[in-house]
């Protein structure tokens, strides 16, 4: 059914910007309709494969290492905490893993559903009891459930696409149709930067909203006020940490300016669950 919506998002998109181009009179069809294709398949292409690598970037990344065999009790908590909730969630058991970070955070990425990588900092082992963890894990396992992974990658390609187009009818605006000279490779420089930095604001805004959802989710899991106290804790500990871009995403907590944050304050997201 991915694929289907992935394919579905492709053509919506191709057929939307032909449309567009049309109605500004933006060459013909033949001329624009190349450049669709040729955007779209660089801008989804290019967010589905960063998806199919997440797993593997994201353990190099933070040096997680995977729990395949657990060594002690706690470990074995763990492992069985993912397993009960992916159960629960009608999902394939993720993948477990904990890597070496003094601030308390946790992620989980992955290709799919059946596919994913949840993981646990150290530090928030230190700082949080079971109940706070469990309700920490089960935040993570409701993204993978939810298939945030793949819809905030369908997002990314929606844009992708979209700045690239537009940013190359602006160059050429600007280039006044001489062909593609100096003022069409600068006007296209400035303008995919700055269509890219106004793209990342429906993008936070996407994972911003994720956000309560997983938090929802969790409390479904975890119950609700464990789900509460765990955001307490990390609200009290008044600690955030930048991830690799890999992982940030998909953290427990991000960054503290909301507007081009992943995550809301945490603040917002325990009254969010007090109203529940």
């Amino acid at each position: 059914m991915r694929i289907g919506l992935f394919l579905v998002t492709n053509l919506a998109v191709m057929f939307v910007l032909s449309i567009v181009l049309s109605l500004f009179g933006f060459g013909g069809t033949g001329n624009h309709l190349g450049l669709i294709i040729f955007a779209s398949i660089f801008g989804f292409g290019g967010a589905f494969i960063s998806l199919t690598m997440s797993k593997s970037m994201a353990i190099r990344s933070v040096n997680a290492r995977i729990i395949e065999k657990p060594q002690n009790d706690m470990e074995k908590w763990l492992v069985d905490q993912v397993a009960k909730q992916a159960e629960a969630t009608n999902i394939a058991k993720p993948q477990f893993a904990i890597f070496v970070s003094q601030v308390p955070n946790a992620f989980a990425t992955g290709s799919s559903r059946d596919n994913s990588l949840v993981a646990v900092s150290t530090g928030l082992l230190h700082a949080m009891d079971r109940d706070e963890v469990e309700a920490v894990l089960a935040h993570e396992v409701s993204h993978v459930a939810n298939g945030d992974m793949v819809t905030l990658t369908l997002l990314q390609g929606v844009m992708n696409t979209f700045v690239m187009v537009f940013a190359h009818v602006l160059a050429s605006i600007i280039d006044k149709g001489r062909g593609r000279g100096v003022g069409y490779f600068i006007g296209y420089f400035i303008a995919q930067s700055v269509l890219g930095f106004l793209a990342s604001f429906v993008l936070m805004w996407f994972s911003r909203f994720r956000e309560y959802r997983a938090d929802s989710g969790g409390a479904a899991l975890a119950g609700r006020d464990k789900m509460i106290k765990a955001l307490k804790k990390l609200e009290s500990l008044g600690l955030a940490e930048s991830l690799p871009k890999e992982v940030e995403a998909f953290a427990i907590s991000g960054g503290i300016n909301e507007l081009l944050s992943t995550h809301p304050p945490l603040s917002k997201r325990i009254e969010a669950l007090k109203r529940q």
